[in-house]
């Protein structure tokens, strides 16, 4: 992954993946792990939005599970689009996908990271009560939350603008490259930024929001009247920060020491930072599915009407045991079923047939309390 650096840039990195590698393990290892990742994440994503949503529409939801699905579909983005390119970058060892998406690729891959935690950092505001069911629509929630999204997305989207002016094309032989190459006379500027950027978008987000879910849990367990669900949503989100903190800390820690001008990370060390932010991406279904209980509620649900839809339009038919073939056993079936129907109640058949053929006595009165007489009388 070696090469001369320019004269005129003060800071050379690999766009959409490290291009250039030596030797053939990374080639074939690194898709496959790629794609072995985007799949699972992708399928546990979708179960989250598919959860969350039957939620809504049930009059179950609530701004932090409005919160969730975005950060889970946030995850699909990067799995979908972001992790893809660099399993092809990874398997053709050089760029082949033009100039637009060189362009665009780091680009979108961190308004991507950079909405999810300000996602998680903005639930701490939000509420673990049930939105109105009154909604107008299905799938109502509050204002501030399309407002705070709407926020969210604008300004991920408009800090990584310097890593689409920078990306561009390289020749290299009768290949290409795509490469980020940072010009001398904007190198003062872009250091300044590029120390604002991470601390800004990351750090402070990520410090913020396990400090407050811890203080928030402790205060569940200790002081709340009713701390059991409670605590466990913040239990579930202190987890989900915690987590996004750890596994990006890599890609945040490498991309920032090779954008201040330090020497190059190991390929190694860059690969690993890669796999950890897709990892990331994919592990915070998990932590929903196994400690969230609204969600692993309805994953038993999904699961049950996805198993059981074919045998609820058949009617069950318990058959007893026979060493016949099958057609003995269904006639057996049949005869019994019609035996069944024929069968008058035991109680019912005494009752009538105690009563056939009777015949009242003119002197016998059968409702002699109507005379006024003493039935104890009558019967002596």
């Amino acid at each position: 992954m070696d090469i001369d650096r320019p004269a005129n840039v003060s800071v050379f990195d690999y766009v959409g993946g490290v291009q250039l590698l030596q030797g053939g393990e990374a080639r074939t290892a690194m898709p496959i792990i790629l794609i072995g990742i985007c799949v699972s994440g992708a399928i546990g994503n979708l179960l989250v939005l598919l959860i969350f949503i039957r939620d809504f529409r049930n009059g179950k939801g609530s701004e932090v599970k409005a919160l969730l699905a975005s950060l889970a579909s946030t995850d699909l983005l990067i799995l979908l689009l972001c992790a893809p390119v660099r399993a092809v970058t990874y398997y053709k060892q050089t760029w082949t996908m033009g100039s637009f998406v060189c362009s665009t690729t780091d680009w979108f891959q961190h308004s991507c990271v950079v909405a999810k935690t300000l996602i998680l950092a903005v639930t701490t505001r939000a509420k673990h009560t049930l939105v109105p069911s009154s909604a107008i629509s299905p799938l109502h929630s509050p204002t501030w939350i399309h407002g705070a999204l709407a926020f969210i997305w604008i300004v991920s989207m408009m800090f990584p603008i310097p890593q689409m002016l920078f990306a561009s094309l390289l020749p290299y032989g009768r290949d290409t490259i795509c490469v980020s190459e940072m010009p001398v006379c904007a190198a003062d500027f872009m250091k300044m930024f590029y120390k604002i950027y991470p601390t800004v978008t990351f750090v402070v987000p990520v410090i913020l929001s396990v400090a407050y879910y811890t203080k928030m849990l402790h205060t569940a367990v200790n002081h709340a009247p009713s701390p059991q669900h409670q605590s466990k949503v913040i239990l579930v989100l202190l987890c989900l920060s915690s987590a996004l903190g750890l596994m990006l800390l890599p890609e945040w820690g490498t991309f920032t020491w090779i954008r201040l001008g330090y020497s190059r990370p190991p390929a190694g060390l860059i690969i690993f930072a890669q796999v950890l932010l897709y990892a990331c991406s994919s592990f915070s279904p998990v932590i929903l599915m196994t400690m969230y209980d609204d969600v692993r509620q309805g994953l038993v649900t999904i699961w049950f009407m996805a198993t059981c839809r074919g045998s609820k339009q058949l009617p069950i038919i318990k058959c007893t045991k026979s060493e016949g073939n099958g057609a003995e056993v269904g006639s057996n079936a049949v005869e019994n079923s019609v035996s069944q129907e024929e069968k008058t109640f035991p109680d019912v058949e005494h009752f009538w047939t105690g009563r056939r053929n009777t015949q009242v006595e003119d002197e016998q009165d059968p409702v002699p309390w109507e005379r006024g007489e003493n039935v104890v009388e009558n019967q002596v």
